[in-house]
C-alpha cells in the first residue's frame, strides 16, 4: 500500500448566522478541492455557535433532522466538488430526543455513516447534556473510498478507548470534528496547560494504535447567550499527526484557516510492525475496563 492521501481541516469561526457559516464551510470546500483535497474535515456544530454555553429550551429549534436541510447543502457540494466530507450537525431525531452528530459524505450527496457523539461533558460552558442524548451507534468505521474513517467527536478524544475501538474494528484514520476553548478568567500558564493536553492526548491515540489522527476545533471569542457566563476562547490549533504522533500539520489558535497536508498511508503498516501494540495486549487481563472503578 503506497496510497497518498491529501487532506483538509476548515477551522473556522462563528459567523453569526447558519447561512453564513455554510457560505463559509461552501468556500473553504471548493478552495481545499482546488488546492487537490480528497477528505476534509469540519469542526464541531459548524453550522452556527457553540450553543452549549447555556440551557435553553428555545436553542432546540437549532436542530435538524438528518438527512435534512444541512446535510442537503453539503452533500451537494461533496458530490460536485468530489470530496470525503466529514461533516458535524446537531440532530433532531424525534421530540425531546436530541444528537451530536457526525455526518460523512463520500464523494456523493448520499450520506455514507453517521457517528453520535458518545461521551456527553456538563461543565461550567459545556452544558452538553441538558442538548444531547448519548450515541448508540457505537464505535463503528465509516467506509469512504479513501479508507475506513474513525470518526468521533470532541469530549469523545480525551478517551483511549474510543479510539482504541475504532483501531480495532479496522479504522485506517481518526478524525474528530472538535468545539474546545478556554474560559478567559484562566491564567496563561493554565490555558497553556490545557492546550498541550488536549493536543498530547491525541497524539497518544495516534501513537497507541499507529495511525493518522486529525483533529478540527474552531477558533473566536463566543460570548454565553445568557449573559451569566464569560465567554469561550476557542483555542484553534487544528492539527494532523502521523501514527508515530509526529505533527504533519498545525494550524494557529485564532485565526480561520484551511490547513492541507499529505498523509502516507503506508506509515500505519509500517510503524506498526514495529510496535506491534495490537500483538501485545493482554486482552485476557483487561476485564476491569468494563468497572466504573476498582473500589
Amino acid at each position: 500500500m503506497t496510497r497518498s492521501l491529501s487532506v483538509a481541516l476548515l477551522q473556522e469561526t462563528d459567523r453569526g448566522s447558519r447561512e453564513a457559516n455554510l457560505d463559509a464551510i461552501e468556500a473553504g470546500l471548493r478552495e481545499a478541492a482546488a488546492e487537490g483535497a480528497e477528505l476534509v474535515l469540519l469542526q464541531e456544530l459548524h453550522n452556527g455557535p457553540y450553543f452549549c454555553q447555556s440551557e435553553d429550551t428555545d436553542t432546540f429549534d437549532l436542530a435538524e433532522s438528518i438527512p435534512g436541510p444541512g446535510t442537503k447543502r453539503i452533500g451537494a457540494l461533496a458530490a460536485e466538488l468530489k470530496l470525503v466530507v466529514v461533516a458535524s450537525l446537531f440532530e433532531r431525531r424525534a421530540a425531546g430526543l436530541y444528537h451530536n452528530t457526525a455526518v460523512v459524505f463520500d464523494r456523493s450527496a448520499d450520506i455514507a455513516g453517521t457517528y453520535r457523539k458518545m461521551h456527553i461533558p456538563d461543565d461550567p460552558g459545556f452544558y452538553e447534556k441538558f442538548y444531547f442524548t448519548p450515541g448508540d451507534l457505537g464505535f463503528e468505521p465509516i467506509q469512504t473510498s479513501v479508507g475506513k474513517l474513525g470518526v468521533l467527536v470532541c469530549w469523545d478524544q480525551w478517551y483511549p478507548e474510543a479510539a482504541r475501538l475504532m483501531a480495532l474494528a479496522g479504522a485506517e484514520l481518526l478524525l474528530y470534528p472538535t468545539a474546545i476553548g478556554w474560559d478567559p478568567a484562566d491564567g496563561d500558564d493554565e490555558k497553556a496547560r490545557q492546550r498541550d493536553a488536549w493536543v498530547t492526548v491525541q497524539r497518544g491515540h495516534a501513537v497507541a494504535n499507529g495511525l493518522p489522527l486529525l483533529a478540527c476545533n474552531r477558533t473566536g471569542f463566543e460570548s454565553d447567550p445568557s449573559g451569566q457566563g464569560r465567554g469561550i476562547q476557542f483555542w484553534g490549533t487544528s492539527f494532523v499527526a502521523g501514527p508515530q504522533g509526529e505533527f504533519l500539520a498545525q494550524a494557529g489558535t485564532e485565526e480561520r484557516e484551511l490547513l492541507m497536508t499529505r498523509i502516507d498511508m503506508a506509515r500505519s503498516e509500517n510503524v506498526r510492525r514495529i510496535w506491534p501494540f495490537l500483538r501485545d495486549r493482554r486482552i485476557d487481563a483487561y476485564g476491569d475496563l468494563l468497572k466504573r472503578f476498582r473500589d
